[in-house]
């Protein structure tokens, strides 16, 4: 390939880049009592917010559709071919329609607007033109029309739809904001994906509890509480009095301190060389939070304490291992 095609290349991809920028640009204008409106619709919606739109309005109704019932707004895609051949059932008079037309002329949806109005659905227009048949029949339009499109024949939608998606994009953060959802809420719509395995696991769902626990007595010699360090596998032990409460901790950087004062493995007790007051963190504390306070403070482990029982360890591996780092 030669530098020249190279550069033309670069050349049209800036272009598009430059025209949709502007193209959405301009949608902050744009946002008035209509937009004001629509979000009121939707509030007051008892029922699901229907999205639909033909070719590539469809293709950007369904992504609406999804992000609007990922941030609190139950919502799905109705196809509105499909819709005057049975899926009109879909929508009842409880639900609202978001329904997507750059020229708000396309057959498919305007045929839909007197079934519509016959259920007393409420429907919010996305157009480039406020004349059209979709725009006037709406209860609220919105105004997403272009100037010009990104091809360059301006023929195939590329700005319009892009104003389309950030404009439904609007929308679903406005609501999301009104109805108070939180990262919380976010996270049981995302089970399955990071978020929601940093925001819904807790500490008790990811820590060594019981036999696994490493544990040693105040007066245990050094010596036998690194066989227990060994043996559990963490690079560290608890220190616990007789009811299971916690004393200490013996880690890593203890042992290299004490190798380093040349100490008496056999004769010197845990109680001697242990580090007193432990970062520590509850069996219900988010296992998110684990990880910060290990973050801050550059540990891999942390004791679970009940009161003041050992009840566990959380390291950074099992951490690791959940996906919640």
């Amino acid at each position: 390939m030669s530098d020249h095609d190279s550069g033309a290349h670069r050349r049209s991809a800036l272009r598009t880049v430059q025209m949709e920028a502007d193209a959405v640009a301009a949608l902050a204008q744009r946002i008035d009592a209509s937009f004001d409106h629509a979000c009121e619709i939707l509030l007051a919606t008892r029922g699901r917010v229907i999205v639909t739109g033909m070719g590539k309005s469809g293709h950007i109704a369904r992504k609406i559709a999804a992000t609007l019932a990922s941030t609190g707004t139950p919502a799905h895609f109705v196809h509105p071919g499909e819709a005057s051949h049975g899926d009109m059932g879909m929508i009842t008079s409880e639900d609202s329609v978001i329904a997507l037309s750059n020229s708000g002329k396309v057959p498919e949806v305007v045929t839909l607007l007197p079934l519509l109005k016959r259920l007393g659905t409420p429907v919010i227009s996305m157009t480039g033109d406020p004349t059209s048949p979709l725009a006037q029949a709406s209860d609220a339009h919105l105004n997403t029309g272009v100037e010009t499109e990104a091809c360059p024949l301006d023929l195939a939608p590329t700005s319009s739809t892009t104003t389309a998606l950030v404009m439904g994009d609007a929308l679903a953060i406005a609501l999301l904001e009104a109805r108070g959802f939180t990262a919380e809420d976010f996270a049981f719509s995302h089970p399955g994906g990071t978020l929601g395995k940093k925001l819904l696991l807790k500490v008790e769902d990811v820590m060594r509890g019981d036999n696994q626990v490493p544990r040693v007595a105040p007066q245990t010699p050094l010596a036998e509480a690194l066989l227990e360090i060994s043996a559990k596998g963490l690079g560290m032990t608890t220190v616990v009095d007789e009811a299971g409460h916690l004393d200490g901790i013996f880690t890593d950087g203890d042992l290299r301190r004490a190798i380093d004062a040349r100490i008496d493995i056999n004769a010197t007790a845990i109680s001697e060389l242990m580090s007193r007051g432990p970062k520590t963190v509850t069996p219900g504390m988010l296992a998110a939070e684990a990880l910060r306070i290990m973050e801050e403070n550059r540990i891999t482990s942390l004791v679970v304490l009940d009161g003041s029982a050992v009840v566990g360890v959380v390291h950074l591996m099992s951490l690791l291992q959940a996906g919640i780092a």
